[in-house]
């Protein structure tokens, strides 16, 4: 796919290489770019996933450029970068790409440079709006269009300036639509739920989203690095494999964050992802088996996957060899659900 362009987006495509392929080259030698999720793939909560910055060190060493590119649209690229090199990782804010950027983008596809924009969000997308030749505002009545974003001081004023925006039939755009947001005491409203406010106050909806699994993130993306054969790296089924599948390119599934291997296994088409494994160095840094069909049913390294749903081994491969079974309709996907639900089989995908 190196050097391969796309005419467009491909809403509803699959993986482009099957799982059951595998990849006999590690993906840092066979792709250009790793678009990073954050949140669950590079960091949980305040400190670096184990191993992390060792991986993206040795990742670059290999020439794969990495890029960080994250839902959340209250930080700045600077922050974010900051925020990564305090937990040992190499970033500048060019390595950063934020849905606020997206987000404005659209926007100035709407309203031309200069315009006053409406924000009800953070500095995140006040500095992106300021990036693009846009002029962030606070009120109403000096807006042509209204951008949101979360940020965690959005107030009831910001809320009600954007529904008198949005009554007037400003152009409505939201940086992303994550229902919740992971905070140190527990999940809180993420954007989405902000977003409803207005949009049940209003009886209107956005007229765009730019988060993920939308596709003008990755086109930011994509813009903002010049990948020309990148892979798109996740925890979450839902924004980061849904959004890489709708954009036709491979993504790779790590286990350190949302994700579980039941919700893998159970993943309709759009959530399916082209690769997965325990961690970061394992997805990107070693080869991926491919998964055979025979008379004993699907294997993957010393894993089976018979067709009554049993297992036989444990492991990462045990995981790609159940998710190919699941996926090919000749086997009952809870009982292969089932075959992974121990404690032994989850401590092995670890090991």
């Amino acid at each position: 796919m190196r050097g391969q362009t796309r005419d467009g987006p491909l809403p509803g495509r699959v993986a482009v290489t099957p799982l059951a392929d595998g990849i006999s080259q590690p993906p840092a030698d066979r792709f250009d770019t790793a678009l990073l999720d954050l949140d669950g793939v590079v960091y949980v909560g305040p400190d670096a996933v184990d191993g992390v910055p060792k991986t993206l060190t040795e990742v670059r060493r290999r020439g794969m450029r990495t890029a960080f590119v994250t839902n959340n649209a209250s930080r700045t690229p600077e922050a974010v970068a900051a925020h990564l090199r305090d937990l040992g990782v190499e970033a500048k804010p060019e390595d950063v790409v934020t849905s606020a950027q997206a987000a404005a983008t659209l926007v100035l596809g709407r309203v031309g440079a200069g315009a006053a924009v409406l924000v009800v969000g953070g500095e995140g997308l006040h500095a992106a709006l300021i990036e693009r030749g846009l002029r962030p505002v606070t009120s109403a009545d000096d807006a042509v269009a209204v951008v949101q974003g979360f940020a965690p001081d959005v107030d009831w004023q910001a809320l009600a300036e954007g529904t008198f925006a949005v009554r007037r039939g400003l152009p409505w755009i939201a940086a992303n639509m994550d229902s919740t947001v992971p905070t140190p005491r527990g999940i809180a409203p993420g954007n989405g739920a902000l977003v409803g406010v207005i949009a049940r106050t209003t009886g209107v909806t956005p007229v765009a989203v730019a988060g993920k699994p939308e596709l003008a993130l990755h086109e930011e993306s994509v813009r903002r690095t010049g990948a020309q054969n990148p892979i798109v790296v996740g925890d979450r089924l839902d924004t980061d494999i849904e959004g890489a599948n709708r954009a036709g390119v491979p993504s790779l599934l790590v286990l350190t964050g949302v994700a579980t291997p039941a919700d893998v296994v159970r993943a309709e088409s759009i959530h399916r992802p082209t690769y997965v494994a325990a961690d970061l160095h394992a997805g990107l840094l070693e080869a991926h088996p491919p998964v055979a069909r025979d008379a004993r049913g699907w294997t993957c390294g010393s894993a089976t996957v018979t067709p009554d749903g049993s297992l036989d081994g444990t492991g990462i491969d045990a995981l790609r060899a159940a998710c190919v079974a699941a996926w090919s309709g000749e086997v009952d996907v809870e009982a292969v659900v089932a075959a992974l639900d121990s404690p032994s089989f989850s401590k092995s995908i670890m090991h």
